[in-house]
């Protein structure tokens, strides 16, 4: 019987890139491939359903807000195609509300930006049931009032005159609070 010559090295890891700002997504998937990936990248909910429906990957890393969407739609769609996949979300307007739902689809980090190559990397290759290190700061005043809008936001399904009127605060107040990044 012939024998063949068994593969040793480890073949690349698919990841698929979903942002929609094209340096950051340009500079992360060059830092992923250095560190082992097969890296596809999409700057659209629509590309990034389509590549997962193509190739579903192994690992994700899918911006929340993107310009023609919810990037929890990418994740929806691969956890459907790909259960055993590892996905992060990465968003630049982090909530509560939107962590525990990502979570609730499947992804196994919430990132908030900045997030550095070596932080969404460390994230993505975590171990199951490894516990993810403390914040080493904890939340300003103005962050946790942001957080509960967001929240009751979500909760009303992104209504804004039905969250204005659950916060009793004006409904321009509440868009203008919502269109700014969360507080530090």
């Amino acid at each position: 019987m012939p024998t063949t010559a068994m593969n040793t090295t480890t073949p690349p890891r698919s990841l698929l890139l979903v942002e929609d700002d094209r340096p950051f997504l340009q500079r992360l998937a060059r830092a992923m491939e250095t560190r082992g990936f097969a890296v596809r990248t999409a700057e659209s909910v629509a590309e990034g359903i389509r590549m997962v429906e193509e190739d579903p990957p192994a690992y994700a890393v899918v911006d929340l807000r993107l310009e023609d969407g919810h990037g929890l739609d990418v994740v929806e769609v691969l956890r459907r195609k790909r259960e055993d996949s590892r996905v992060i979300i990465l968003t630049g307007y982090g909530n509560i509300a939107t962590a525990v739902t990502a979570v609730k689809l499947g992804a196994v980090d919430y990132l908030a930006k900045p997030a550095d190559a070596d932080e969404i990397y460390t994230a993505l290759t975590r171990e199951a049931g490894e516990k993810a290190p403390p914040p080493e700061n904890p939340m300003s005043a103005d962050r946790v009032r942001w957080e509960h809008i967001q929240r009751v936001y979500e909760l009303c399904e992104r209504n804004v005159s039905e969250t204005a009127r659950r916060l009793g605060m004006h409904r321009r107040t509440l868009q203008r609070i919502l269109a700014k990044r969360a507080p530090r």
